[in-house]
């Protein structure tokens, strides 16, 4: 049995036949999680992963099933952490999966500079607006906004704490694509593969996924880019790949 609190519900992760604890009003994951778990290159066997700004562990979930690495999930939300932590204990992945709650600036002093093999980051999308304008919610003002963590935070960390050759993945919009792109080598991370997500045919993307290497030399791949809907509206093929395991 597991401790629903509130408003949680035991959701599934289809093609990872996992369960996770979400909330409507607290926080459930988006498509964007799933599509970084699965865009980001892993080491099969082992190696050393942190997924930063972990909201409810969805990420560290995802990873679990392609990976037999240890992975750990940073989140500054207490109630998040504990969504996410009580989410590892029911699918019994304690053993790999490790939950930190704190602010992902302090994780390199915490855990060490150069200690990951991969690094992923679903950071806040939205530089903070005006006070009266961020969403009265203060569990999705602080995962949708920069209040406590921006973009160059995110970038700047990572890059503290990938190891030399190390992968470093982001997804993000395609309206921060520059931004992320000069953080990016401005901290010494040098963007290797980019993809952008449609939502439908002849739409514009509307997100972005990249993965960088701490020092890699310049040599860039642009991957095919994903539709997600079809004109029936329907998951595409490839969506339904990511989401069913079909």
């Amino acid at each position: 049995m597991i401790n629903l609190k509130d408003d949680e519900r035991l959701d599934y992760l289809l093609a990872e036949n996992l369960r996770i604890i979400q909330s409507p009003s607290v926080f459930a994951f988006s498509l964007d999680a799933v599509l970084l778990a699965r865009f980001v290159y892993v080491p099969i066997q082992k190696g050393n992963i942190i997924d930063l700004c972990s909201g409810n562990g969805v990420i560290p979930l995802f990873l679990s099933t392609r990976t037999k690495g240890n992975i750990i999930g940073v989140e500054i939300q207490e109630r998040l952490f504990d969504m996410a932590q009580r989410s590892i204990e029911f699918n019994g992945l304690q053993d790999r999966l490790k939950m930190i709650h704190g602010d992902i600036k302090e994780m390199p002093k915490q855990l060490g500079y150069g200690k990951f093999d991969v690094i992923t980051c679903n950071p806040p999308y939205f530089i903070t607006p005006k006070k009266e304008e961020i969403n009265l919610n203060e569990h999705l003002a602080i995962a949708r906004h920069e209040i406590h963590c921006t973009l160059e935070d995110a970038v700047k960390v990572s890059s503290q704490l990938v190891k030399q050759g190390g992968k470093v993945a982001f997804v993000h919009r395609p309206g921060r694509f520059i931004d992320l792109i000069t953080l990016m080598r401005m901290y010494r991370l040098e963007p290797k593969r980019i993809q952008f997500i449609y939502p439908k045919a002849g739409k514009e993307a509307n997100t972005v996924l990249v993965e960088a290497i701490k020092d890699g030399n310049p040599d860039l791949k642009i991957l095919p880019p994903l539709i997600v809907y079809n004109e029936k509206d329907e998951y595409t093929p490839e969506l339904r790949e990511i989401l069913y395991g079909e």
